[in-house]
C-alpha cells in the first residue's frame, strides 16, 4: 500500500514438469550479445542468498535483492518467503503504468504479517569505494547501478560539501524495480511490495522502500490482470529464496557486468539517441539463467 494506495502522480520461464531442473532463456541480454558480435562478455553470478524467485500464475519472476540499500526490508521478505506467508497471495492491486502490488496477507491494502512494523530505508550511504557504475554526473543528482539495480545519489559537490567517505544513494524507480508498501505512517511498512510496471517514477524514491530490481521476468509483471481490485487477480504461488531450491534444481542467476565493455557501449549508444532526455530507465542491466 504504497501510503495505503500509492498515488498515480524477452520472456523467460522455466520448462514445464515440476521443480527447476530445466531452464530456458534470457532476459535483456539479445541486443547486448548483438552489439558484442555475438561473443561471450563478462557475465557476473548473483548470489542465491539475494536472489528471490516468485513464481506467479503468469510466469516466473526474479529479483535482485540488495541488502546493501534495504537491509531490514531485505530480511523481512526473505523471513516471510521461509514462513510461506506470501504463497497464494494475490496481486491485489495492479495499474498499468505505475505499479503491481501483492503481499498483504488480507490481500487488500492495509495488511499485514504478525511481525512489527519497519523502520524507512529511503536511503543508504554507502562506502566510497562502492562497487557501482556511475553513468550520468550532473550538478543536482548523480545516477549508475549497483549491480542490475539503478540508484540516485547526491551530486559529487554535495558529497565533498559533508566531507565523509560514504556517500548517499536511494533506488530508481525504474520499470521493474521493487520497494516496500506502507501507510500513511513512514513507519508502517511490514510485507506488502510491489512492483514498478512498465513506467518510472522518481518520486517514489525517497518516500517508499526500494529493496530489488527485476532481472527476470518483467514482461510477467507487465502481463499481470489490472484493476483495483482486479476482476480475476493473479496471484504468486510460491515465493522462494534462490538458496533455497535443492541444488540439483536450483539455476544460476547472472547479469552483465555494468562496468564491461560491453555494457559501456550499450550506455553510450542509449544516451546518443536519447540526447539531453536520457535517463537511467532507459537502461536495462541484461540477465540470464543458466543450467
Amino acid at each position: 500500500m504504497l501510503h495505503a494506495k500509492i498515488r498515480d502522480g524477452g520472456g523467460w520461464h522455466p520448462q514445464s514438469g515440476p521443480g527447476f531442473s530445466r531452464w530456458i532463456g534470457t532476459y535483456g541480454a539479445q541486443d547486448s550479445a548483438r552489439s558484442c558480435g555475438g561473443q561471450e562478455t563478462a557475465w557476473l553470478t548473483l548470489d542465491p542468498e539475494n536472489v528471490l524467485v516468485i513464481e506467479t500464475s503468469k510466469g516466473t519472476v526474479m529479483v535482485e535483492m540488495r541488502p546493501d540499500l534495504a537491509p531490514k526490508a531485505v530480511e523481512r521478505i526473505k523471513l516471510l518467503a521461509r514462513e510461506g506467508v506470501y504463497d497464494g497471495l494475490q496481486f491485489h492491486r495492479v495499474i498499468d503504468l505505475f505499479v503491481a502490488q501483492t503481499g498483504n496477507p488480507n490481500n487488500q491494502d492495509g495488511g499485514t504479517s504478525e511481525h512489527p512494523n519497519l523502520e524507512p530505508e529511503f536511503s543508504a550511504r554507502l562506502p566510497s569505494d562502492a562497487d557501482w557504475v556511475q553513468v550520468t554526473n550532473s550538478v543536482d543528482a548523480n545516477s549508475g547501478f549497483l549491480g542490475s539495480m539503478p540508484i540516485l545519489t547526491v551530486s559529487d559537490a554535495e558529497t565533498r560539501r559533508r566531507d565523509v567517505d560514504n556517500f548517499q544513494a536511494w533506488g530508481a524507480y525504474c520499470p521493474g524495480v521493487a520497494g516496500m508498501g506502507r501507510g500513511e505512517d513512514i513507519g508502517s511498512a511490514n510485507s506488502e511490495i510491489f512492483f514498478m510496471r512498465g513506467a518510472s517514477s522518481f518520486r517514489l524514491g525517497l518516500d517508499y522502500t526500494a529493496w530489488g530490481n527485476t532481472v527476470i521476468g518483467e514482461p510477467v509483471i507487465r502481463a499481470l490482470t489490472a484493476g483495483e481490485p482486479p476482476a480475476n487477480p493473479d496471484t504468486m504461488r510460491q515465493v522462494r529464496v534462490l538458496a533455497d531450491i535443492p541444488a540439483d534444481e536450483r539455476p544460476t542467476v547472472q547479469i552483465l557486468n555494468p562496468q564491461s565493455d560491453e555494457f559501456q557501449a550499450v550506455i553510450s549508444q542509449k544516451r546518443a539517441e536519447r540526447g539531453a532526455d536520457f535517463s537511467i530507465c532507459d537502461l536495462t542491466v541484461p540477465a540470464r539463467v543458466v543450467d
